[in-house]
């Protein structure tokens, strides 16, 4: 390992420093070794979930002092399901096949030269958070199996959960005998800034911010760092007049079955003007019993005034809660439209029974992912083949849609000659 003097550097720098020489000495690591960690990891969480669960609840009755949302702080409880299902994710990483070194062919040949492409690591990379303890335990599993070290820096509202995950894992590392700065868990209230982090450019290989849009944006203004962003909520629905009150109805509702992550809830609605007024009162009503407020642009709410009248800058931000937004459209043209002004871009939908309007909007919105017929519920993870993911991205340039290995992988083109000259 390389030792540095750290003296005169910000603590930043020092933190970014020592992620970066142990990416260096984690991507010669065998898999088996990574592996083992990853084993590791699982069996000291689950060891130590009512030391978790103890800290968790240190935290929510801080939050509650210091008068935390109610959106973060159903964020920030965990429960023996979701440290359970965090377990099993880590030790479905480790049993899945090695991401490093797989061969891909390239898209070019040379004279006399054989070229093809492998898949390594992208080196050092930070999560920014709010809430959501058992994500770092997550972004850990992904990042140990595709060799990369990690920098978790969570809020203030999760930190004494936050230390009881970072120590579980880091000892799990050591135990392994893994370089102990692949993992580091900083304190919100000391050590590195957010900016001081995200400027580290010349060691840190990839930001990624999750939780609301105010903290994503901030991360996005300040990071010299390229950055990965992530997005919640705002998806829209296009419920065509070809398409089943049922589907839409069931659409919607299984949108906001991924608790406590709001991913890929469905939180507007556009409606053709031929919609039957029957239909769309059926459909409220069964929202309603569910726990949905409704809101209605003024097309809608002239013709039913019980609806609140939803703010013109609410079809640009996300709600995150069971709160909806109905609109009224004219086309299948126009709700692209819209839909490509002011959704996320990350997931959007259309209920539709016609196959020249599917192919349309699949085609013509401009989302990370679109949905026909299906619901864009959120997976992190399945519980079925090499799925797992840390979020969704809507952002084009680096990657854009789910955040899984392969995003946290990169190629290198390598050209083999034969010798000949």
């Amino acid at each position: 390992m390389i030792i540095e003097d750290f003296t005169h550097s910000s603590d930043g720098a020092n933190v970014a420093r020592r992620a970066y020489q142990a990416s260096l000495e984690l991507a010669a690591a065998k898999s088996t070794a990574r592996a083992a960690a990853l084993q590791a990891m699982a069996r000291s969480l689950k060891g130590r979930q009512n030391e978790i669960l103890e800290a968790n609840t240190l935290d929510l009755e801080a939050s509650r002092d210091m008068a935390i949302p109610d959106l973060i702080v159903d964020w920030l409880k965990l429960t023996p399901e979701r440290i359970k299902t965090t377990v099993q994710i880590l030790e479905r990483l480790g049993q899945m096949p090695d991401p490093i070194g797989r061969v891909i062919n390239a898209s070019y040949q040379v004279d006399r030269c054989q070229v093809y492409c492998q898949s390594l690591p992208l080196g050092a990379i930070a999560l920014i958070y709010e809430a959501f303890p058992e994500l770092g335990a997550i972004a850990a599993g992904l990042c140990l199996k595709s060799a990369n070290s990690l920098i978790l820096k969570g809020g203030s509202e999760s930190w004494q959960t936050n230390a009881v995950i970072g120590e579980a894992l880091m000892s799990a590392i050591d135990e392994v005998g893994l370089p102990s700065g692949c993992l580091q868990v900083l304190p919100p209230d000391r050590g590195a800034s957010i900016r001081e982090l995200v400027t580290q450019d010349q060691y840190l290989n990839l930001i990624i911010p999750y939780g609301r849009p105010s903290l994503v944006q901030q991360v996005v203004r300040l990071c010299t760092a390229p950055v990965l962003r992530s997005a919640m909520g705002n998806c829209y629905l296009y419920w065509s007049p070809t398409g089943s009150l049922e589907m839409a109805r069931w659409m919607i509702l299984d949108s906001h079955q991924s608790v406590p992550d709001p991913v890929n809830a469905i939180e507007k609605v556009l409606i053709d003007r031929n919609q039957k007024p029957s239909s769309l009162v059926r459909l409220w009503n069964t929202l309603k019993e569910k726990g949905f407020q409704i809101s209605a642009d003024a097309d809608l709410v002239a013709d039913f005034p019980d609806l609140k009248l939803a703010e013109p800058y609410e079809w640009t931000q996300p709600y995150l809660n069971k709160t909806i937004a109905f609109k009224v459209v004219d086309s299948l043209e126009i709700a692209i439209g819209w839909i490509n002004r002011y959704s996320s871009g990350h997931a959007d939908c259309i209920a539709t029974e016609s196959y020249l309007e599917s192919r349309q909007f699949a085609l013509d919105v401009n989302s990370a992912s679109t949905f026909i017929n299906a619901s864009p519920r959120f997976w992190r993870y399945q519980n079925r083949g090499d799925a797992i993911f840390l979020g969704m991205s809507n952002q084009k340039g680096y990657r854009r849609g789910l955040i899984g290995l392969d995003t946290l992988t990169t190629i290198k083109e390598i050209v083999q000659g034969n010798g000949l000259f």
